[in-house]
């Protein structure tokens, strides 16, 4: 399976770290969170990944390159001052991804989620991985019904930025700039998409706080460990 990373965000609220930093490369616990997937990725067979190039874009092709220092080849899909976001930044790089289903992953999310290795049924167009609501959150995404993700009035789950596209779930989008949002609540409602739960490590780096409780984490564990 080919594997995108979503990786060209401006990470606005980790500023003023991402003034000099694209948010893809912050460290969290002594790695950035970009190699941390490449690991993750190859370590469960991944052996293509496309990364999606924005802002501060060339520091990451300059510390990732040809992706062979992870034991992958890592392809490019550059987006420039046009930050396409999730939708269209997926749908840019579907020539590179190939015609089957592939994984995408959040760049800005840590967690020890292994990989899914999830089929997809004929009637199904991609599968979401979610996590319980964070307590930070007014309110989650999602539910899951026998597997099957839905819409709900008070959902109590939260879209890791993990899934499972096959390249039809974009047909008919136009080139440019889209959230992969809304189309995920209208296939749900469409009962087109399966959904699993993780309950284990995961957190959305998305602001400088959580950013500081993370590594603050690693240094009480560490202290702890003496």
């Amino acid at each position: 399976m080919i594997a995108m990373i979503l990786a060209a965000g401006r990470g606005e609220r980790l500023r003023p770290l991402t003034d000099s930093t694209p948010k893809a490369l912050t460290e969290v616990r002594g790695e950035s969170l970009l190699e941390r997937h490449l690991r993750a990725l190859q370590a469960a067979g991944v052996q293509t990944v496309v990364i999606n190039l924005g802002w501060l874009g060339d520091q990451i092709a300059d510390r990732v390159g040809s992706g062979s220092a992870y034991g992958l080849q890592v392809i490019y899909s550059p987006e420039d001052e046009q930050i396409l976001e999730t939708g269209g930044g997926i749908h840019r790089a579907l020539p590179m991804l190939g015609p089957d289903p592939f994984l995408v992953v959040n760049a800005d999310i840590y967690t020890d989620m292994p990989m899914p290795d999830v089929g997809l049924d004929d009637d199904t167009l991609g599968h979401l991985v979610l996590v319980p609501t964070p307590a930070d959150k007014t309110s989650g995404d999602f539910d899951v019904v026998d597997g099957r993700l839905r819409n709900a009035a008070e959902p109590h789950y939260t879209f890791s930025g993990v899934a499972v596209y096959r390249p039809e779930f974009f047909k008919g989008c136009e080139a440019g700039r889209f959230s992969v949002a809304p189309m995920l609540r209208a296939a749900a409602d469409a009962d087109l998409l399966a959904a699993s739960i993780y309950t284990g490590d995961w957190t959305d780096v998305g602001t400088a706080e959580r950013l500081a409780e993370l590594n603050a984490a690693d240094t009480i564990a560490g202290d702890n460990d003496d």
